[in-house]
C-alpha cells in the first residue's frame, strides 16, 4: 500500500462576505500559501494523525477513536465519520497515519480548516461540499478555492455550489496590499451576528453581487478604491458595525477592505507600496504581502464574468 499526497490552497475572499451565505455572488481569491496532507496506509484499522506548522513542527499528534477529550481529536474524528458516513467502504478495513503541514501560520485564517476538509474529501473520494455542511456549515467558498487553480466567481444557487474559475490579474494589481491585523478572527461569531440580523437581506444581496461584477470588471485604481469602499459602507450599515478603517486606520490616505468576517485575520489596503509598508509597519502591522506574493497565479487571457444566472 503507497502513500497518497494530496494538497488544497488557502483562500481570500475579495468582495461578498457573509452575503455569500445567502447567494451573493462573490469574488474570491485562491492564495500561494496552502497545505499539504501524506497519508501512509496500515493494515491495522487505527487512525493516527500529525499535523505541523511551516517550520514542520507537531502542534497536534495524537491516535483518533480512541476516547479522546482533545478537542481537536474530536473535531477530526467528527469530519472522517462523515466522509465514512458518504463513503462507507472509506477506513473500513485499514487504518492510516495522516501527516499534514501549513505553508502559513495558523493564525493567518488562510483556511487551515477548510483546506484539510477539501484534502479528507480527495482522499475519501466524497463531495466536498457535502462534507463541509455536513460537518461543520459555512457558504463553501473556501472548498472552492482549496480545489481551484485561479481566482473564481461562487455562488451559491438553491442550495448548490457554483464556481465559475476567471482571470484576476487587475493592471493596478501592484497597489493591492494584504496585512494582517495580528489577530484570528472567529468566523463563527461573525456569521451568528450576521444571522441575527432580520433586515431585508434580498436587497443586500443584490447589491453585493452588483458590486462583485464591477470590482471583477473594473480597470482603473480609482474605481476599485470607491467600488470597495461602497462595499465597506454597505455592510458597515447593515451589520452596524464600524469598518475597519473607521476602527483602527482613518487616517490612511487610502481604501481599505476588511476580508472575510470583520474583525481580524487580514485586509485590503489600496495604496502606493512605500506608503503602505511604512504606514502599517509604523502601526505594528509587519505581516504585509502584495497581491502577486499572496495570490495563486493565473495564465489565462482575461475572459468577461458571467451574469449571476449564467453561472454554471
Amino acid at each position: 500500500m503507497e502513500k497518497k499526497e494530496f494538497y488544497a490552497h488557502g483562500k481570500l475572499l475579495l468582495t461578498g462576505e457573509y452575503g455569500v451565505l445567502d447567494g451573493a455572488l462573490s469574488l474570491a481569491l485562491p492564495a500561494r500559501y496552502g497545505q499539504r496532507m501524506q497519508v501512509h496506509p496500515l493494515q491495522e484499522k487505527r487512525v493516527f494523525f500529525c499535523s505541523l506548522t511551516t517550520e514542520g513542527i507537531p502542534w497536534f499528534e495524537e491516535e483518533l477513536f480512541v476516547g479522546s477529550s482533545n478537542p481537536i481529536a474530536q473535531t477530526l474524528e467528527k469530519i472522517l465519520r462523515e466522509a465514512q458516513r458518504l463513503q462507507p467502504g472509506f477506513l473500513s478495513q485499514t487504518g492510516a497515519r495522516v501527516t499534514t503541514r501549513l505553508e502559513f501560520p495558523q493564525g493567518w485564517g488562510l483556511g487551515s480548516s477548510s483546506t484539510l476538509i477539501a484534502m479528507i474529501a480527495q482522499w475519501a473520494l466524497v463531495d466536498p461540499y457535502q462534507l463541509l455542511w455536513n460537518s461543520f456549515g459555512g457558504s463553501g467558498y473556501d472548498i472552492a478555492c482549496a480545489m481551484a487553480s485561479s481566482p473564481i466567481l461562487y455562488q451559491l444557487q438553491e442550495g448548490q455550489a457554483k464556481a465559475y474559475p476567471i482571470y484576476y490579474q487587475p493592471s493596478f494589481a501592484n497597489s493591492l496590499f494584504f496585512v494582517y491585523l495580528n489577530q484570528k478572527q472567529n468566523s463563527r461569531e461573525g456569521i451568528a451576528h450576521y444571522r441575527a440580523i432580520k433586515k431585508n437581506k434580498p436587497t443586500l444581496i443584490q447589491q453585493l453581487s452588483l458590486l462583485t461584477e464591477s470590482v471583477y470588471r473594473c480597470e482603473y485604481v480609482a474605481q476599485f478604491t470607491s467600488l470597495i469602499s461602497q462595499h465597506e459602507a454597505l455592510l458597515s450599515n447593515f451589520l452596524q458595525l464600524p469598518t475597519v478603517k473607521e476602527r483602527l486606520f482613518a487616517d490612511f490616505e487610502g481604501a481599505i477592505k476588511s476580508l472575510g468576517a470583520w474583525g481580524g485575520d487580514f485586509i485590503l489596503a489600496v495604496g502606493q507600496a512605500n506608503y503602505v509598508r511604512e504606514y502599517f509597519s509604523d502601526k505594528g502591522y509587519t505581516t504585509i504581502r502584495s497581491f502577486q506574493e499572496m495570490i495563486l497565479p493565473t495564465d489565462r487571457e482575461p475572459i468577461l464574468p458571467p451574469s449571476p444566472q449564467d453561472l454554471p
